[in-house]
């Protein structure tokens, strides 16, 4: 991409905790901005309404990740887009690719065996081989299967096409998509003493066996999305934070925020020491602002900074905060991956202290009733 054109651009999941701050940078930078979210009108979403120059530089689309016709209508007129969004899941789920034929196990099939489960439970005396044979088990699994080939994979990569695709219609000059270091050190055959870098990719199929459906949908789309640019010529570079803290904008809690929450109040008897590897939301999203802005930037880009064992962290939160339920013993685990940032940095990102990050993230829970 040549020199930037401050114009408009596109930032999916824009309520969410990294493109918020995203939205909130862009407008600092007189930018332009078309953000998505789901509804327009929820209080959730109140917040971005709140940035300066909100007012005259913001505006919101309702717009759904597998809606092409919602991308389009967002993405029109921009010149960058940043594709934020993506699906959390905030619990284990289970196998997200296994899909239904509706034509032989039809949605009224689904209701008969939940009615009659329904009835094993209240009649098992009158009923025991229906309880035996239709189990709450099984309805359970079946609906959460569907839902999680709904909520995890789908969104995450066929959404991440639709929004590429709306890209290349628009004619978009770049488009910075925000994969994660899930993407990248999910693999057993890294060798263990070798720092990983941007030409490690976390292996599809150990992902599926450890059944981590989130480092999949990472992995996959991101692997998608730079195939898309091989094959279409549209300018895209990816960025892949490891776990993100820092100040919360957004009046709903994200997944990254509850792992220092957890840390913080759930005094747990005990708990593994094993690496986190930190990077603050503010840093994200300054090399995300980075890689859309400089014109060298190309292909991925592994965004951490501070890596520490969760003890070690937990000591650094009670030197600061001691009256907080933290946890009480630790023990240990085998060394694990470390990631490298090298590559960004030499793109010129730099980034702020872990103290910093820290009390930051504490205080805006504090102000947030959390």
């Amino acid at each position: 991409m040549s020199v930037v054109e401050k114009g408009k651009v596109c930032v999916t999941g824009a309520g969410g905790f990294v493109a918020s701050w995203v939205v909130k940078l862009l407008l600092s930078k007189d930018y332009f901005v078309h953000g998505t979210v789901r509804q327009r009108n929820d209080d959730k979403y109140a917040h971005l309404n709140r940035h300066d120059k909100a007012s005259e530089n913001l505006k919101l689309f309702k717009a759904d990740l597998l809606d092409y016709d919602s991308l389009v209508s967002a993405i029109h007129g921009c010149t960058g887009v940043f594709h934020v969004a993506s699906p959390v899941p905030s619990t284990t789920v289970p196998n997200p690719e296994a899909r239904f034929n509706y034509s032989i196990f039809s949605i009224f099939q689904l209701y008969f065996i939940a009615l009659l489960t329904l009835l094993c439970h209240l009649e098992k005396k009158t009923l025991p081989f229906l309880s035996h044979i239709f189990s709450s088990t099984l309805c359970v699994c079946v609906f959460a299967r569907a839902r999680a080939q709904v909520e995890v994979l789908e969104p995450a990569v066929n959404g991440t096409l639709n929004v590429l695709k709306a890209c290349l219609e628009a004619k978009v000059k770049r488009v910075v998509y925000v994969s994660s270091a899930a993407a990248v050190a999910l693999n057993p055959g890294w060798p263990k003493d070798q720092v990983l870098d941007e030409s490690c990719w976390s292996d599809k199929d150990y992902c599926k066996t450890t059944k981590n459906w989130y480092c999949l949908s990472k992995t996959l789309a991101e692997s998608e999305a730079l195939e898309f640019s091989r094959t279409t010529g549209l300018d895209v570079v990816t960025i892949c934070p490891t776990i993100i803290l820092g100040p919360i904008l957004q009046s709903n809690v994200n997944a990254s925020t509850l792992v220092l929450l957890k840390l913080l109040k759930e005094g747990s008897e005990s708990m593994e020491n094993k690496l986190r590897m930190i990077v603050d939301v503010r840093d994200v999203a300054e090399a995300i602002l980075m890689a859309y802005e400089k014109p060298e930037a190309e292909g991925r880009y592994i965004c951490a900074t501070h890596i520490i064992k969760t003890k070690d962290l937990v000591d650094m939160l009670r030197s600061i905060y001691p009256h907080y339920n933290y946890p009480k013993n630790f023990t240990e685990v085998e060394n694990e991956t470390r990631l490298s940032s090298e590559r960004l940095q030499k793109l010129g990102w730099r980034y702020r202290p872990l103290n910093e990050t820290l009390i930051d993230s504490v205080e805006s829970y504090r102000a947030a009733g959390l």
